[in-house]
């Protein structure tokens, strides 16, 4: 019974990409950031190999490191969590999903709002936080909703869970989901609720969800699951993929409750994948530019590891990557094109150097080999080098 842990470290990125400048990103380095916090502690992702790839050697290699180690550069065109997770999971999208720099269009706004019965306010790019102390006690008083958006492909609805309790507010993203197509199939549709009594105080919840576009090949989770594997999702992963491909979800709301989910299904018995991601650090420090907050939040990640380890048996592989970065020393809130560390750790696995990949679909090309699913991503397999790669032989 083979075992595979994916966790995705939220905009964990490992230095600008070579084509970082094209999207505004040049010199991001979201590891470099935060590794220059004083709290920063992390090692036991350094005796991994987290050091050790070209590029990373500032956080200090290990002689003799426990996995096997590498980095990862995006082939899609795109920096966000859609595309990333994506192409993580083996579908490389050639064109970036569409972004709205000047808010959307009105004719948008108004079939959206003359379904939901609501007003909207703001429609443009705005800070997460920031746009609830502008805009909230004008929704209170009015009732209309706050839409805005992102450097990403995103459309996100912001509501006071007194007004909108958060079942009205999914109620209301599904209808502007299904608005969002053609043309405007923005990546995700994402509700943010919060509470507060006035804008001195509003403060966005855990009661988030993301309404995502559906995937236009299937991905590895879906083969696994064809397959009969067990397809486990734990945070916002089933989210990102509109709920296809998996057999379990377990929503958490948070780094902690996501890292105590994930140890927990290490010490019970299946077969397949489970495949994590762990939001704060994109979303309540990267986006936040808060170093000092994503490096603490990395230490304490890196301390759950021994707790997490001794649970893998023989056969299983854990594997730990990111999406894309968000360096929080950036001077915009937003995402970064980086490159993504790539650690693969496991009893059987060789402790090699795997180089620098052209493309996260090596995740999902590797992923289908350990657990015998044949594939045809256009990534390039590495449990080969790792030792690991015979179910397919």
């Amino acid at each position: 019974m083979r075992r595979v842990f994916l966790v995705v470290l939220d905009s964990l990125g490992a230095g600008a990409s070579p084509d970082a400048a094209e999207f505004g990103d040049a010199g991001a380095n979201t590891l470099g950031s935060i590794s220059r916090e004083p709290g920063f502690d992390i090692p036991n992702l350094l005796a991994m190999g987290l050091g050790n790839p070209p590029g990373l050697e500032f956080l200090g290699r290990a002689a003799q490191p426990t996995a096997a180690y590498g980095k990862m550069r995006e082939r899609s065109r795109g920096k966000d969590t859609t595309i990333g997770h994506w192409e993580i999971a083996g579908v490389v999208s050639p064109r970036p999903l569409p972004s709205y720099p000047n808010g959307f269009p009105d004719d948008l706004i108004a079939a959206f709002s003359a379904r939901c019965g609501r007003g909207v306010l703001c429609n443009r790019p705005y800070s997460g936080t920031q746009v609830i102390r502008d805009y909230g006690e004008e929704h209170l008083r009015t009732g209309k909703l706050i839409v805005y958006t992102s450097a990403d492909s995103v459309f996100q609805i912001a509501a006071h869970e007194r007004l909108i309790p958060p079942e009205e507010l999914y109620a209301i993203c599904r209808t502007a989901r299904e608005l969002l197509t053609g043309e405007h199939a923005v990546g995700r549709v994402i509700a943010r609720p919060f509470v507060g009594q006035s804008a001195a105080d509003f403060t966005r919840t855990a009661n988030r969800r993301d309404f995502s576009l559906e995937t236009p090949e299937k991905t590895m989770p879906d083969l696994l699951c064809e397959a009969g594997l067990d397809v486990i999702a734990v945070g916002k992963i089933s989210d990102i993929f509109a709920g296809r491909g998996f057999t379990e979800a377990i929503r958490t709301h948070g780094n902690r409750e996501g890292m105590e989910a994930t140890r927990t299904l290490a010490g019970q018995p299946f077969h397949g994948l489970c495949f994590v991601n762990l939001v704060d650090f994109d979303m309540l420090y990267g986006h936040r530019n808060d170093a000092q907050g994503y490096a603490a939040a990395l230490t304490e990640f890196d301390r759950w590891l021994p707790s997490f380890l001794p649970l893998l048996g023989e056969e299983d592989v854990l594997i730990l990557t990111a999406d894309h970065g968000c360096d929080p020393g950036d001077a915009s809130t937003d995402h970064t094109r980086e490159y993504v560390p790539l650690l693969v750790y496991g009893k059987a696995v060789n402790p090699v150097a795997l180089g620098v990949r052209e493309c996260f679909a090596d995740v999902a090309v590797s992923v289908c080999r350990w657990l015998g699913v044949p594939c045809s991503f256009p990534g390039t397999d590495f449990s080969q080098a790792c030792g690991t790669g015979n179910r397919l032989s």
